[in-house]
């Protein structure tokens, strides 16, 4: 091989002689790029190593305005204290990124992901029910049915609402009644501020139970009554499976969401 590579350059990187080989010039200039590069091969073979193994650099996960700021950024710390070295990026937007567009590495999401090429995972359900104020219930008094909400304020996610959340917006429609729809009072594309406005007594509004704390004095209203509940997932892209800072948040995700309680 040497031989041919000396016969390709026209140049001799050897003087031949019966002791053995000495490098020649060009032969000893040849050594020293060729070791530089390896050098440089190894040293980025230990940072790949080190990117698969060990958990660090940014990783950006996405999920809804709601389940985020309700849930996931009170449990955020701890993973941060175990993953100094990872900088979490948390995109909360109610559409959902491509994941396969690399718009984020990871996404919890209140539906099963339709994209074949996410792996996914199953983690919990999230249950809604119906609330109001005290004061609410103190001024209007308390539905007996669904039918009895055409006599009462709703509160209501509103437009524009992407397709898969649709039904936050089920208490304009559900049951029988005349007109095809109910007008809410009022409309709010955020679930915690529907629950700050419900506090302040302004209706009924459709609520995650995971948003509900003992403290927030809300009134559960028609408690027989089916709510939609929304199957949330952890997923991401092929390309992520062998990074290290994905496997830890994913196994802190899943770890969490054994312990969902609502």
């Amino acid at each position: 091989r040497v031989s041919a590579l000396e016969h390709d350059v026209g140049l001799p990187f050897f003087n031949r002689h019966a002791r053995g080989l000495v490098l020649t010039e060009q032969g000893e200039m040849l050594f020293r790029t060729a070791h530089d590069v390896l050098m440089k091969l190894e040293t980025i073979k230990s940072r790949l190593t080190e990117t698969k193994d060990r958990p660090s650099g940014v990783l950006r996960v996405t999920t809804t305005v709601g389940l985020g700021a309700g849930w996931l950024t009170e449990r955020v710390q701890e993973f941060i204290e175990l993953y100094p070295e990872i900088s979490l990026q948390l995109i909360l937007a109610n559409e959902e990124l491509d994941l396969t567009m690399r718009q984020a590495d990871c996404a919890i999401r209140l539906r099963q992901p339709q994209q074949p090429d996410l792996i996914q995972r199953r983690l919990f359900t999230v249950h809604f029910h119906l609330y109001a104020a005290p004061s609410y219930v103190a001024k209007h008094g308390k539905p007996a049915s669904v039918a009895e909400l055409k006599s009462h304020r709703i509160v209501t996610f509103g437009v524009p609402v992407p397709s898969h959340l649709s039904e936050l917006n089920w208490l304009e429609t559900v049951g029988d009644f005349d007109g095809g729809q109910r007008v809410p009072t009022l409309q709010i594309n955020d679930i915690l501020s529907i629950k700050r406005a419900v506090q302040g007594g302004a209706g009924i509004a459709m609520l995650p139970d995971y948003v509900i704390s003992k403290d927030s004095d809300l009134v559960q209203l028609l408690p027989e009554t089916e709510v939609p509940s929304f199957d949330t997932y952890f997923a991401y892209p092929d390309a992520m499976k062998n990074q290290a800072k994905l496997h830890v948040f994913r196994d802190f995700i899943i770890a969490k969401a054994r312990s969902w309680s609502f």
